[in-house]
């Protein structure tokens, strides 16, 4: 990854993406359906960066319009509901592949999670971009990230019977709204992609007593990720 490269980042919330705004150079805006998109350069690349909002249509049509406008690859940041008992609020996943959980056509006689009549319904992360997003977690946050898969779903996972569930059925390592619509859109482009989210709950019911002040917390922890894998690229 030596030449400079357009790169599409995504974040589902306002916070995740803010500081972004702080550090582009000469950055300009744009709007489509709905969406504002701001560009410049980061660190020798050309980046482009929106807020998707929550939920997997938002998230695709944002990762379609960041293509169309020349992403080379897309990284998407945010949090999620950690699934691995192993994992700990603010620890960190970086996405080896992503897969729709609420994809369930069972009684069809499809698997949980299979797009019927499609030949893929789990998405491949790039893998010199999931090194490089370890490789800037190692340094910054050692001890606290690993891969895994992430799974997607248009809900907010609460119960444990569930999270037991998606991560002994799918082998989820977290839950989140939007990464395998973002993943589906870029294989379905030929575009690199890497999901990286910081462990905001237990997606056990307690979210409610940490979603809101870790949000902040997670932010400056993507940001950080973001910025030290531009510099290594």
């Amino acid at each position: 990854m030596s030449k400079a490269l357009k790169i599409g980042i995504m974040g589902a919330m306002a916070e995740e993406i803010e500081l972004l705004h702080k550090h582009v150079e000469r950055a300009n805006s744009f709007e489509k359906a709905g969406i504002t998109y701001v560009s410049g350069h980061l660190h020798g690349h050309e980046v482009i960066f929106c807020k998707s909002g929550v939920g997997k249509v938002n998230a695709a049509v944002c990762t379609q319009l960041l293509i169309d406008a020349g992403a080379d690859c897309i990284l998407f940041t945010g949090v999620a509901g950690a699934l691995d008992p192993s994992l700990n609020i603010g620890d960190i996943v970086v996405s080896t592949s992503c897969q729709q959980h609420d994809m369930d056509c069972r009684p069809l006689g499809f698997s949980r999670g299979e797009i019927p009549f499609q030949d893929v319904s789990e998405w491949v992360a790039d893998a010199a971009l999931v090194d490089l997003a370890v490789r800037a977690c190692e340094d910054l946050f050692p001890g606290r990230s690993m891969k895994g898969k992430v799974l997607s779903g248009d809900q907010f996972v609460a119960s444990r019977e569930l999270v037991r569930e998606l991560h002994e059925e799918l082998g989820g390592a977290c839950t989140e709204m939007e990464g395998a619509s973002l993943a589906q859109v870029c294989v379905m482009n030929g575009t690199p992609f890497v999901v990286i989210r910081s462990m905001s709950d237990k997606a056990d019911g307690s979210a409610h007593v940490n979603f809101a002040d870790f949000t902040v917390t997670a932010s400056v922890n993507s940001h950080r990720i973001i910025d030290e894998m531009l510099r290594r690229m």
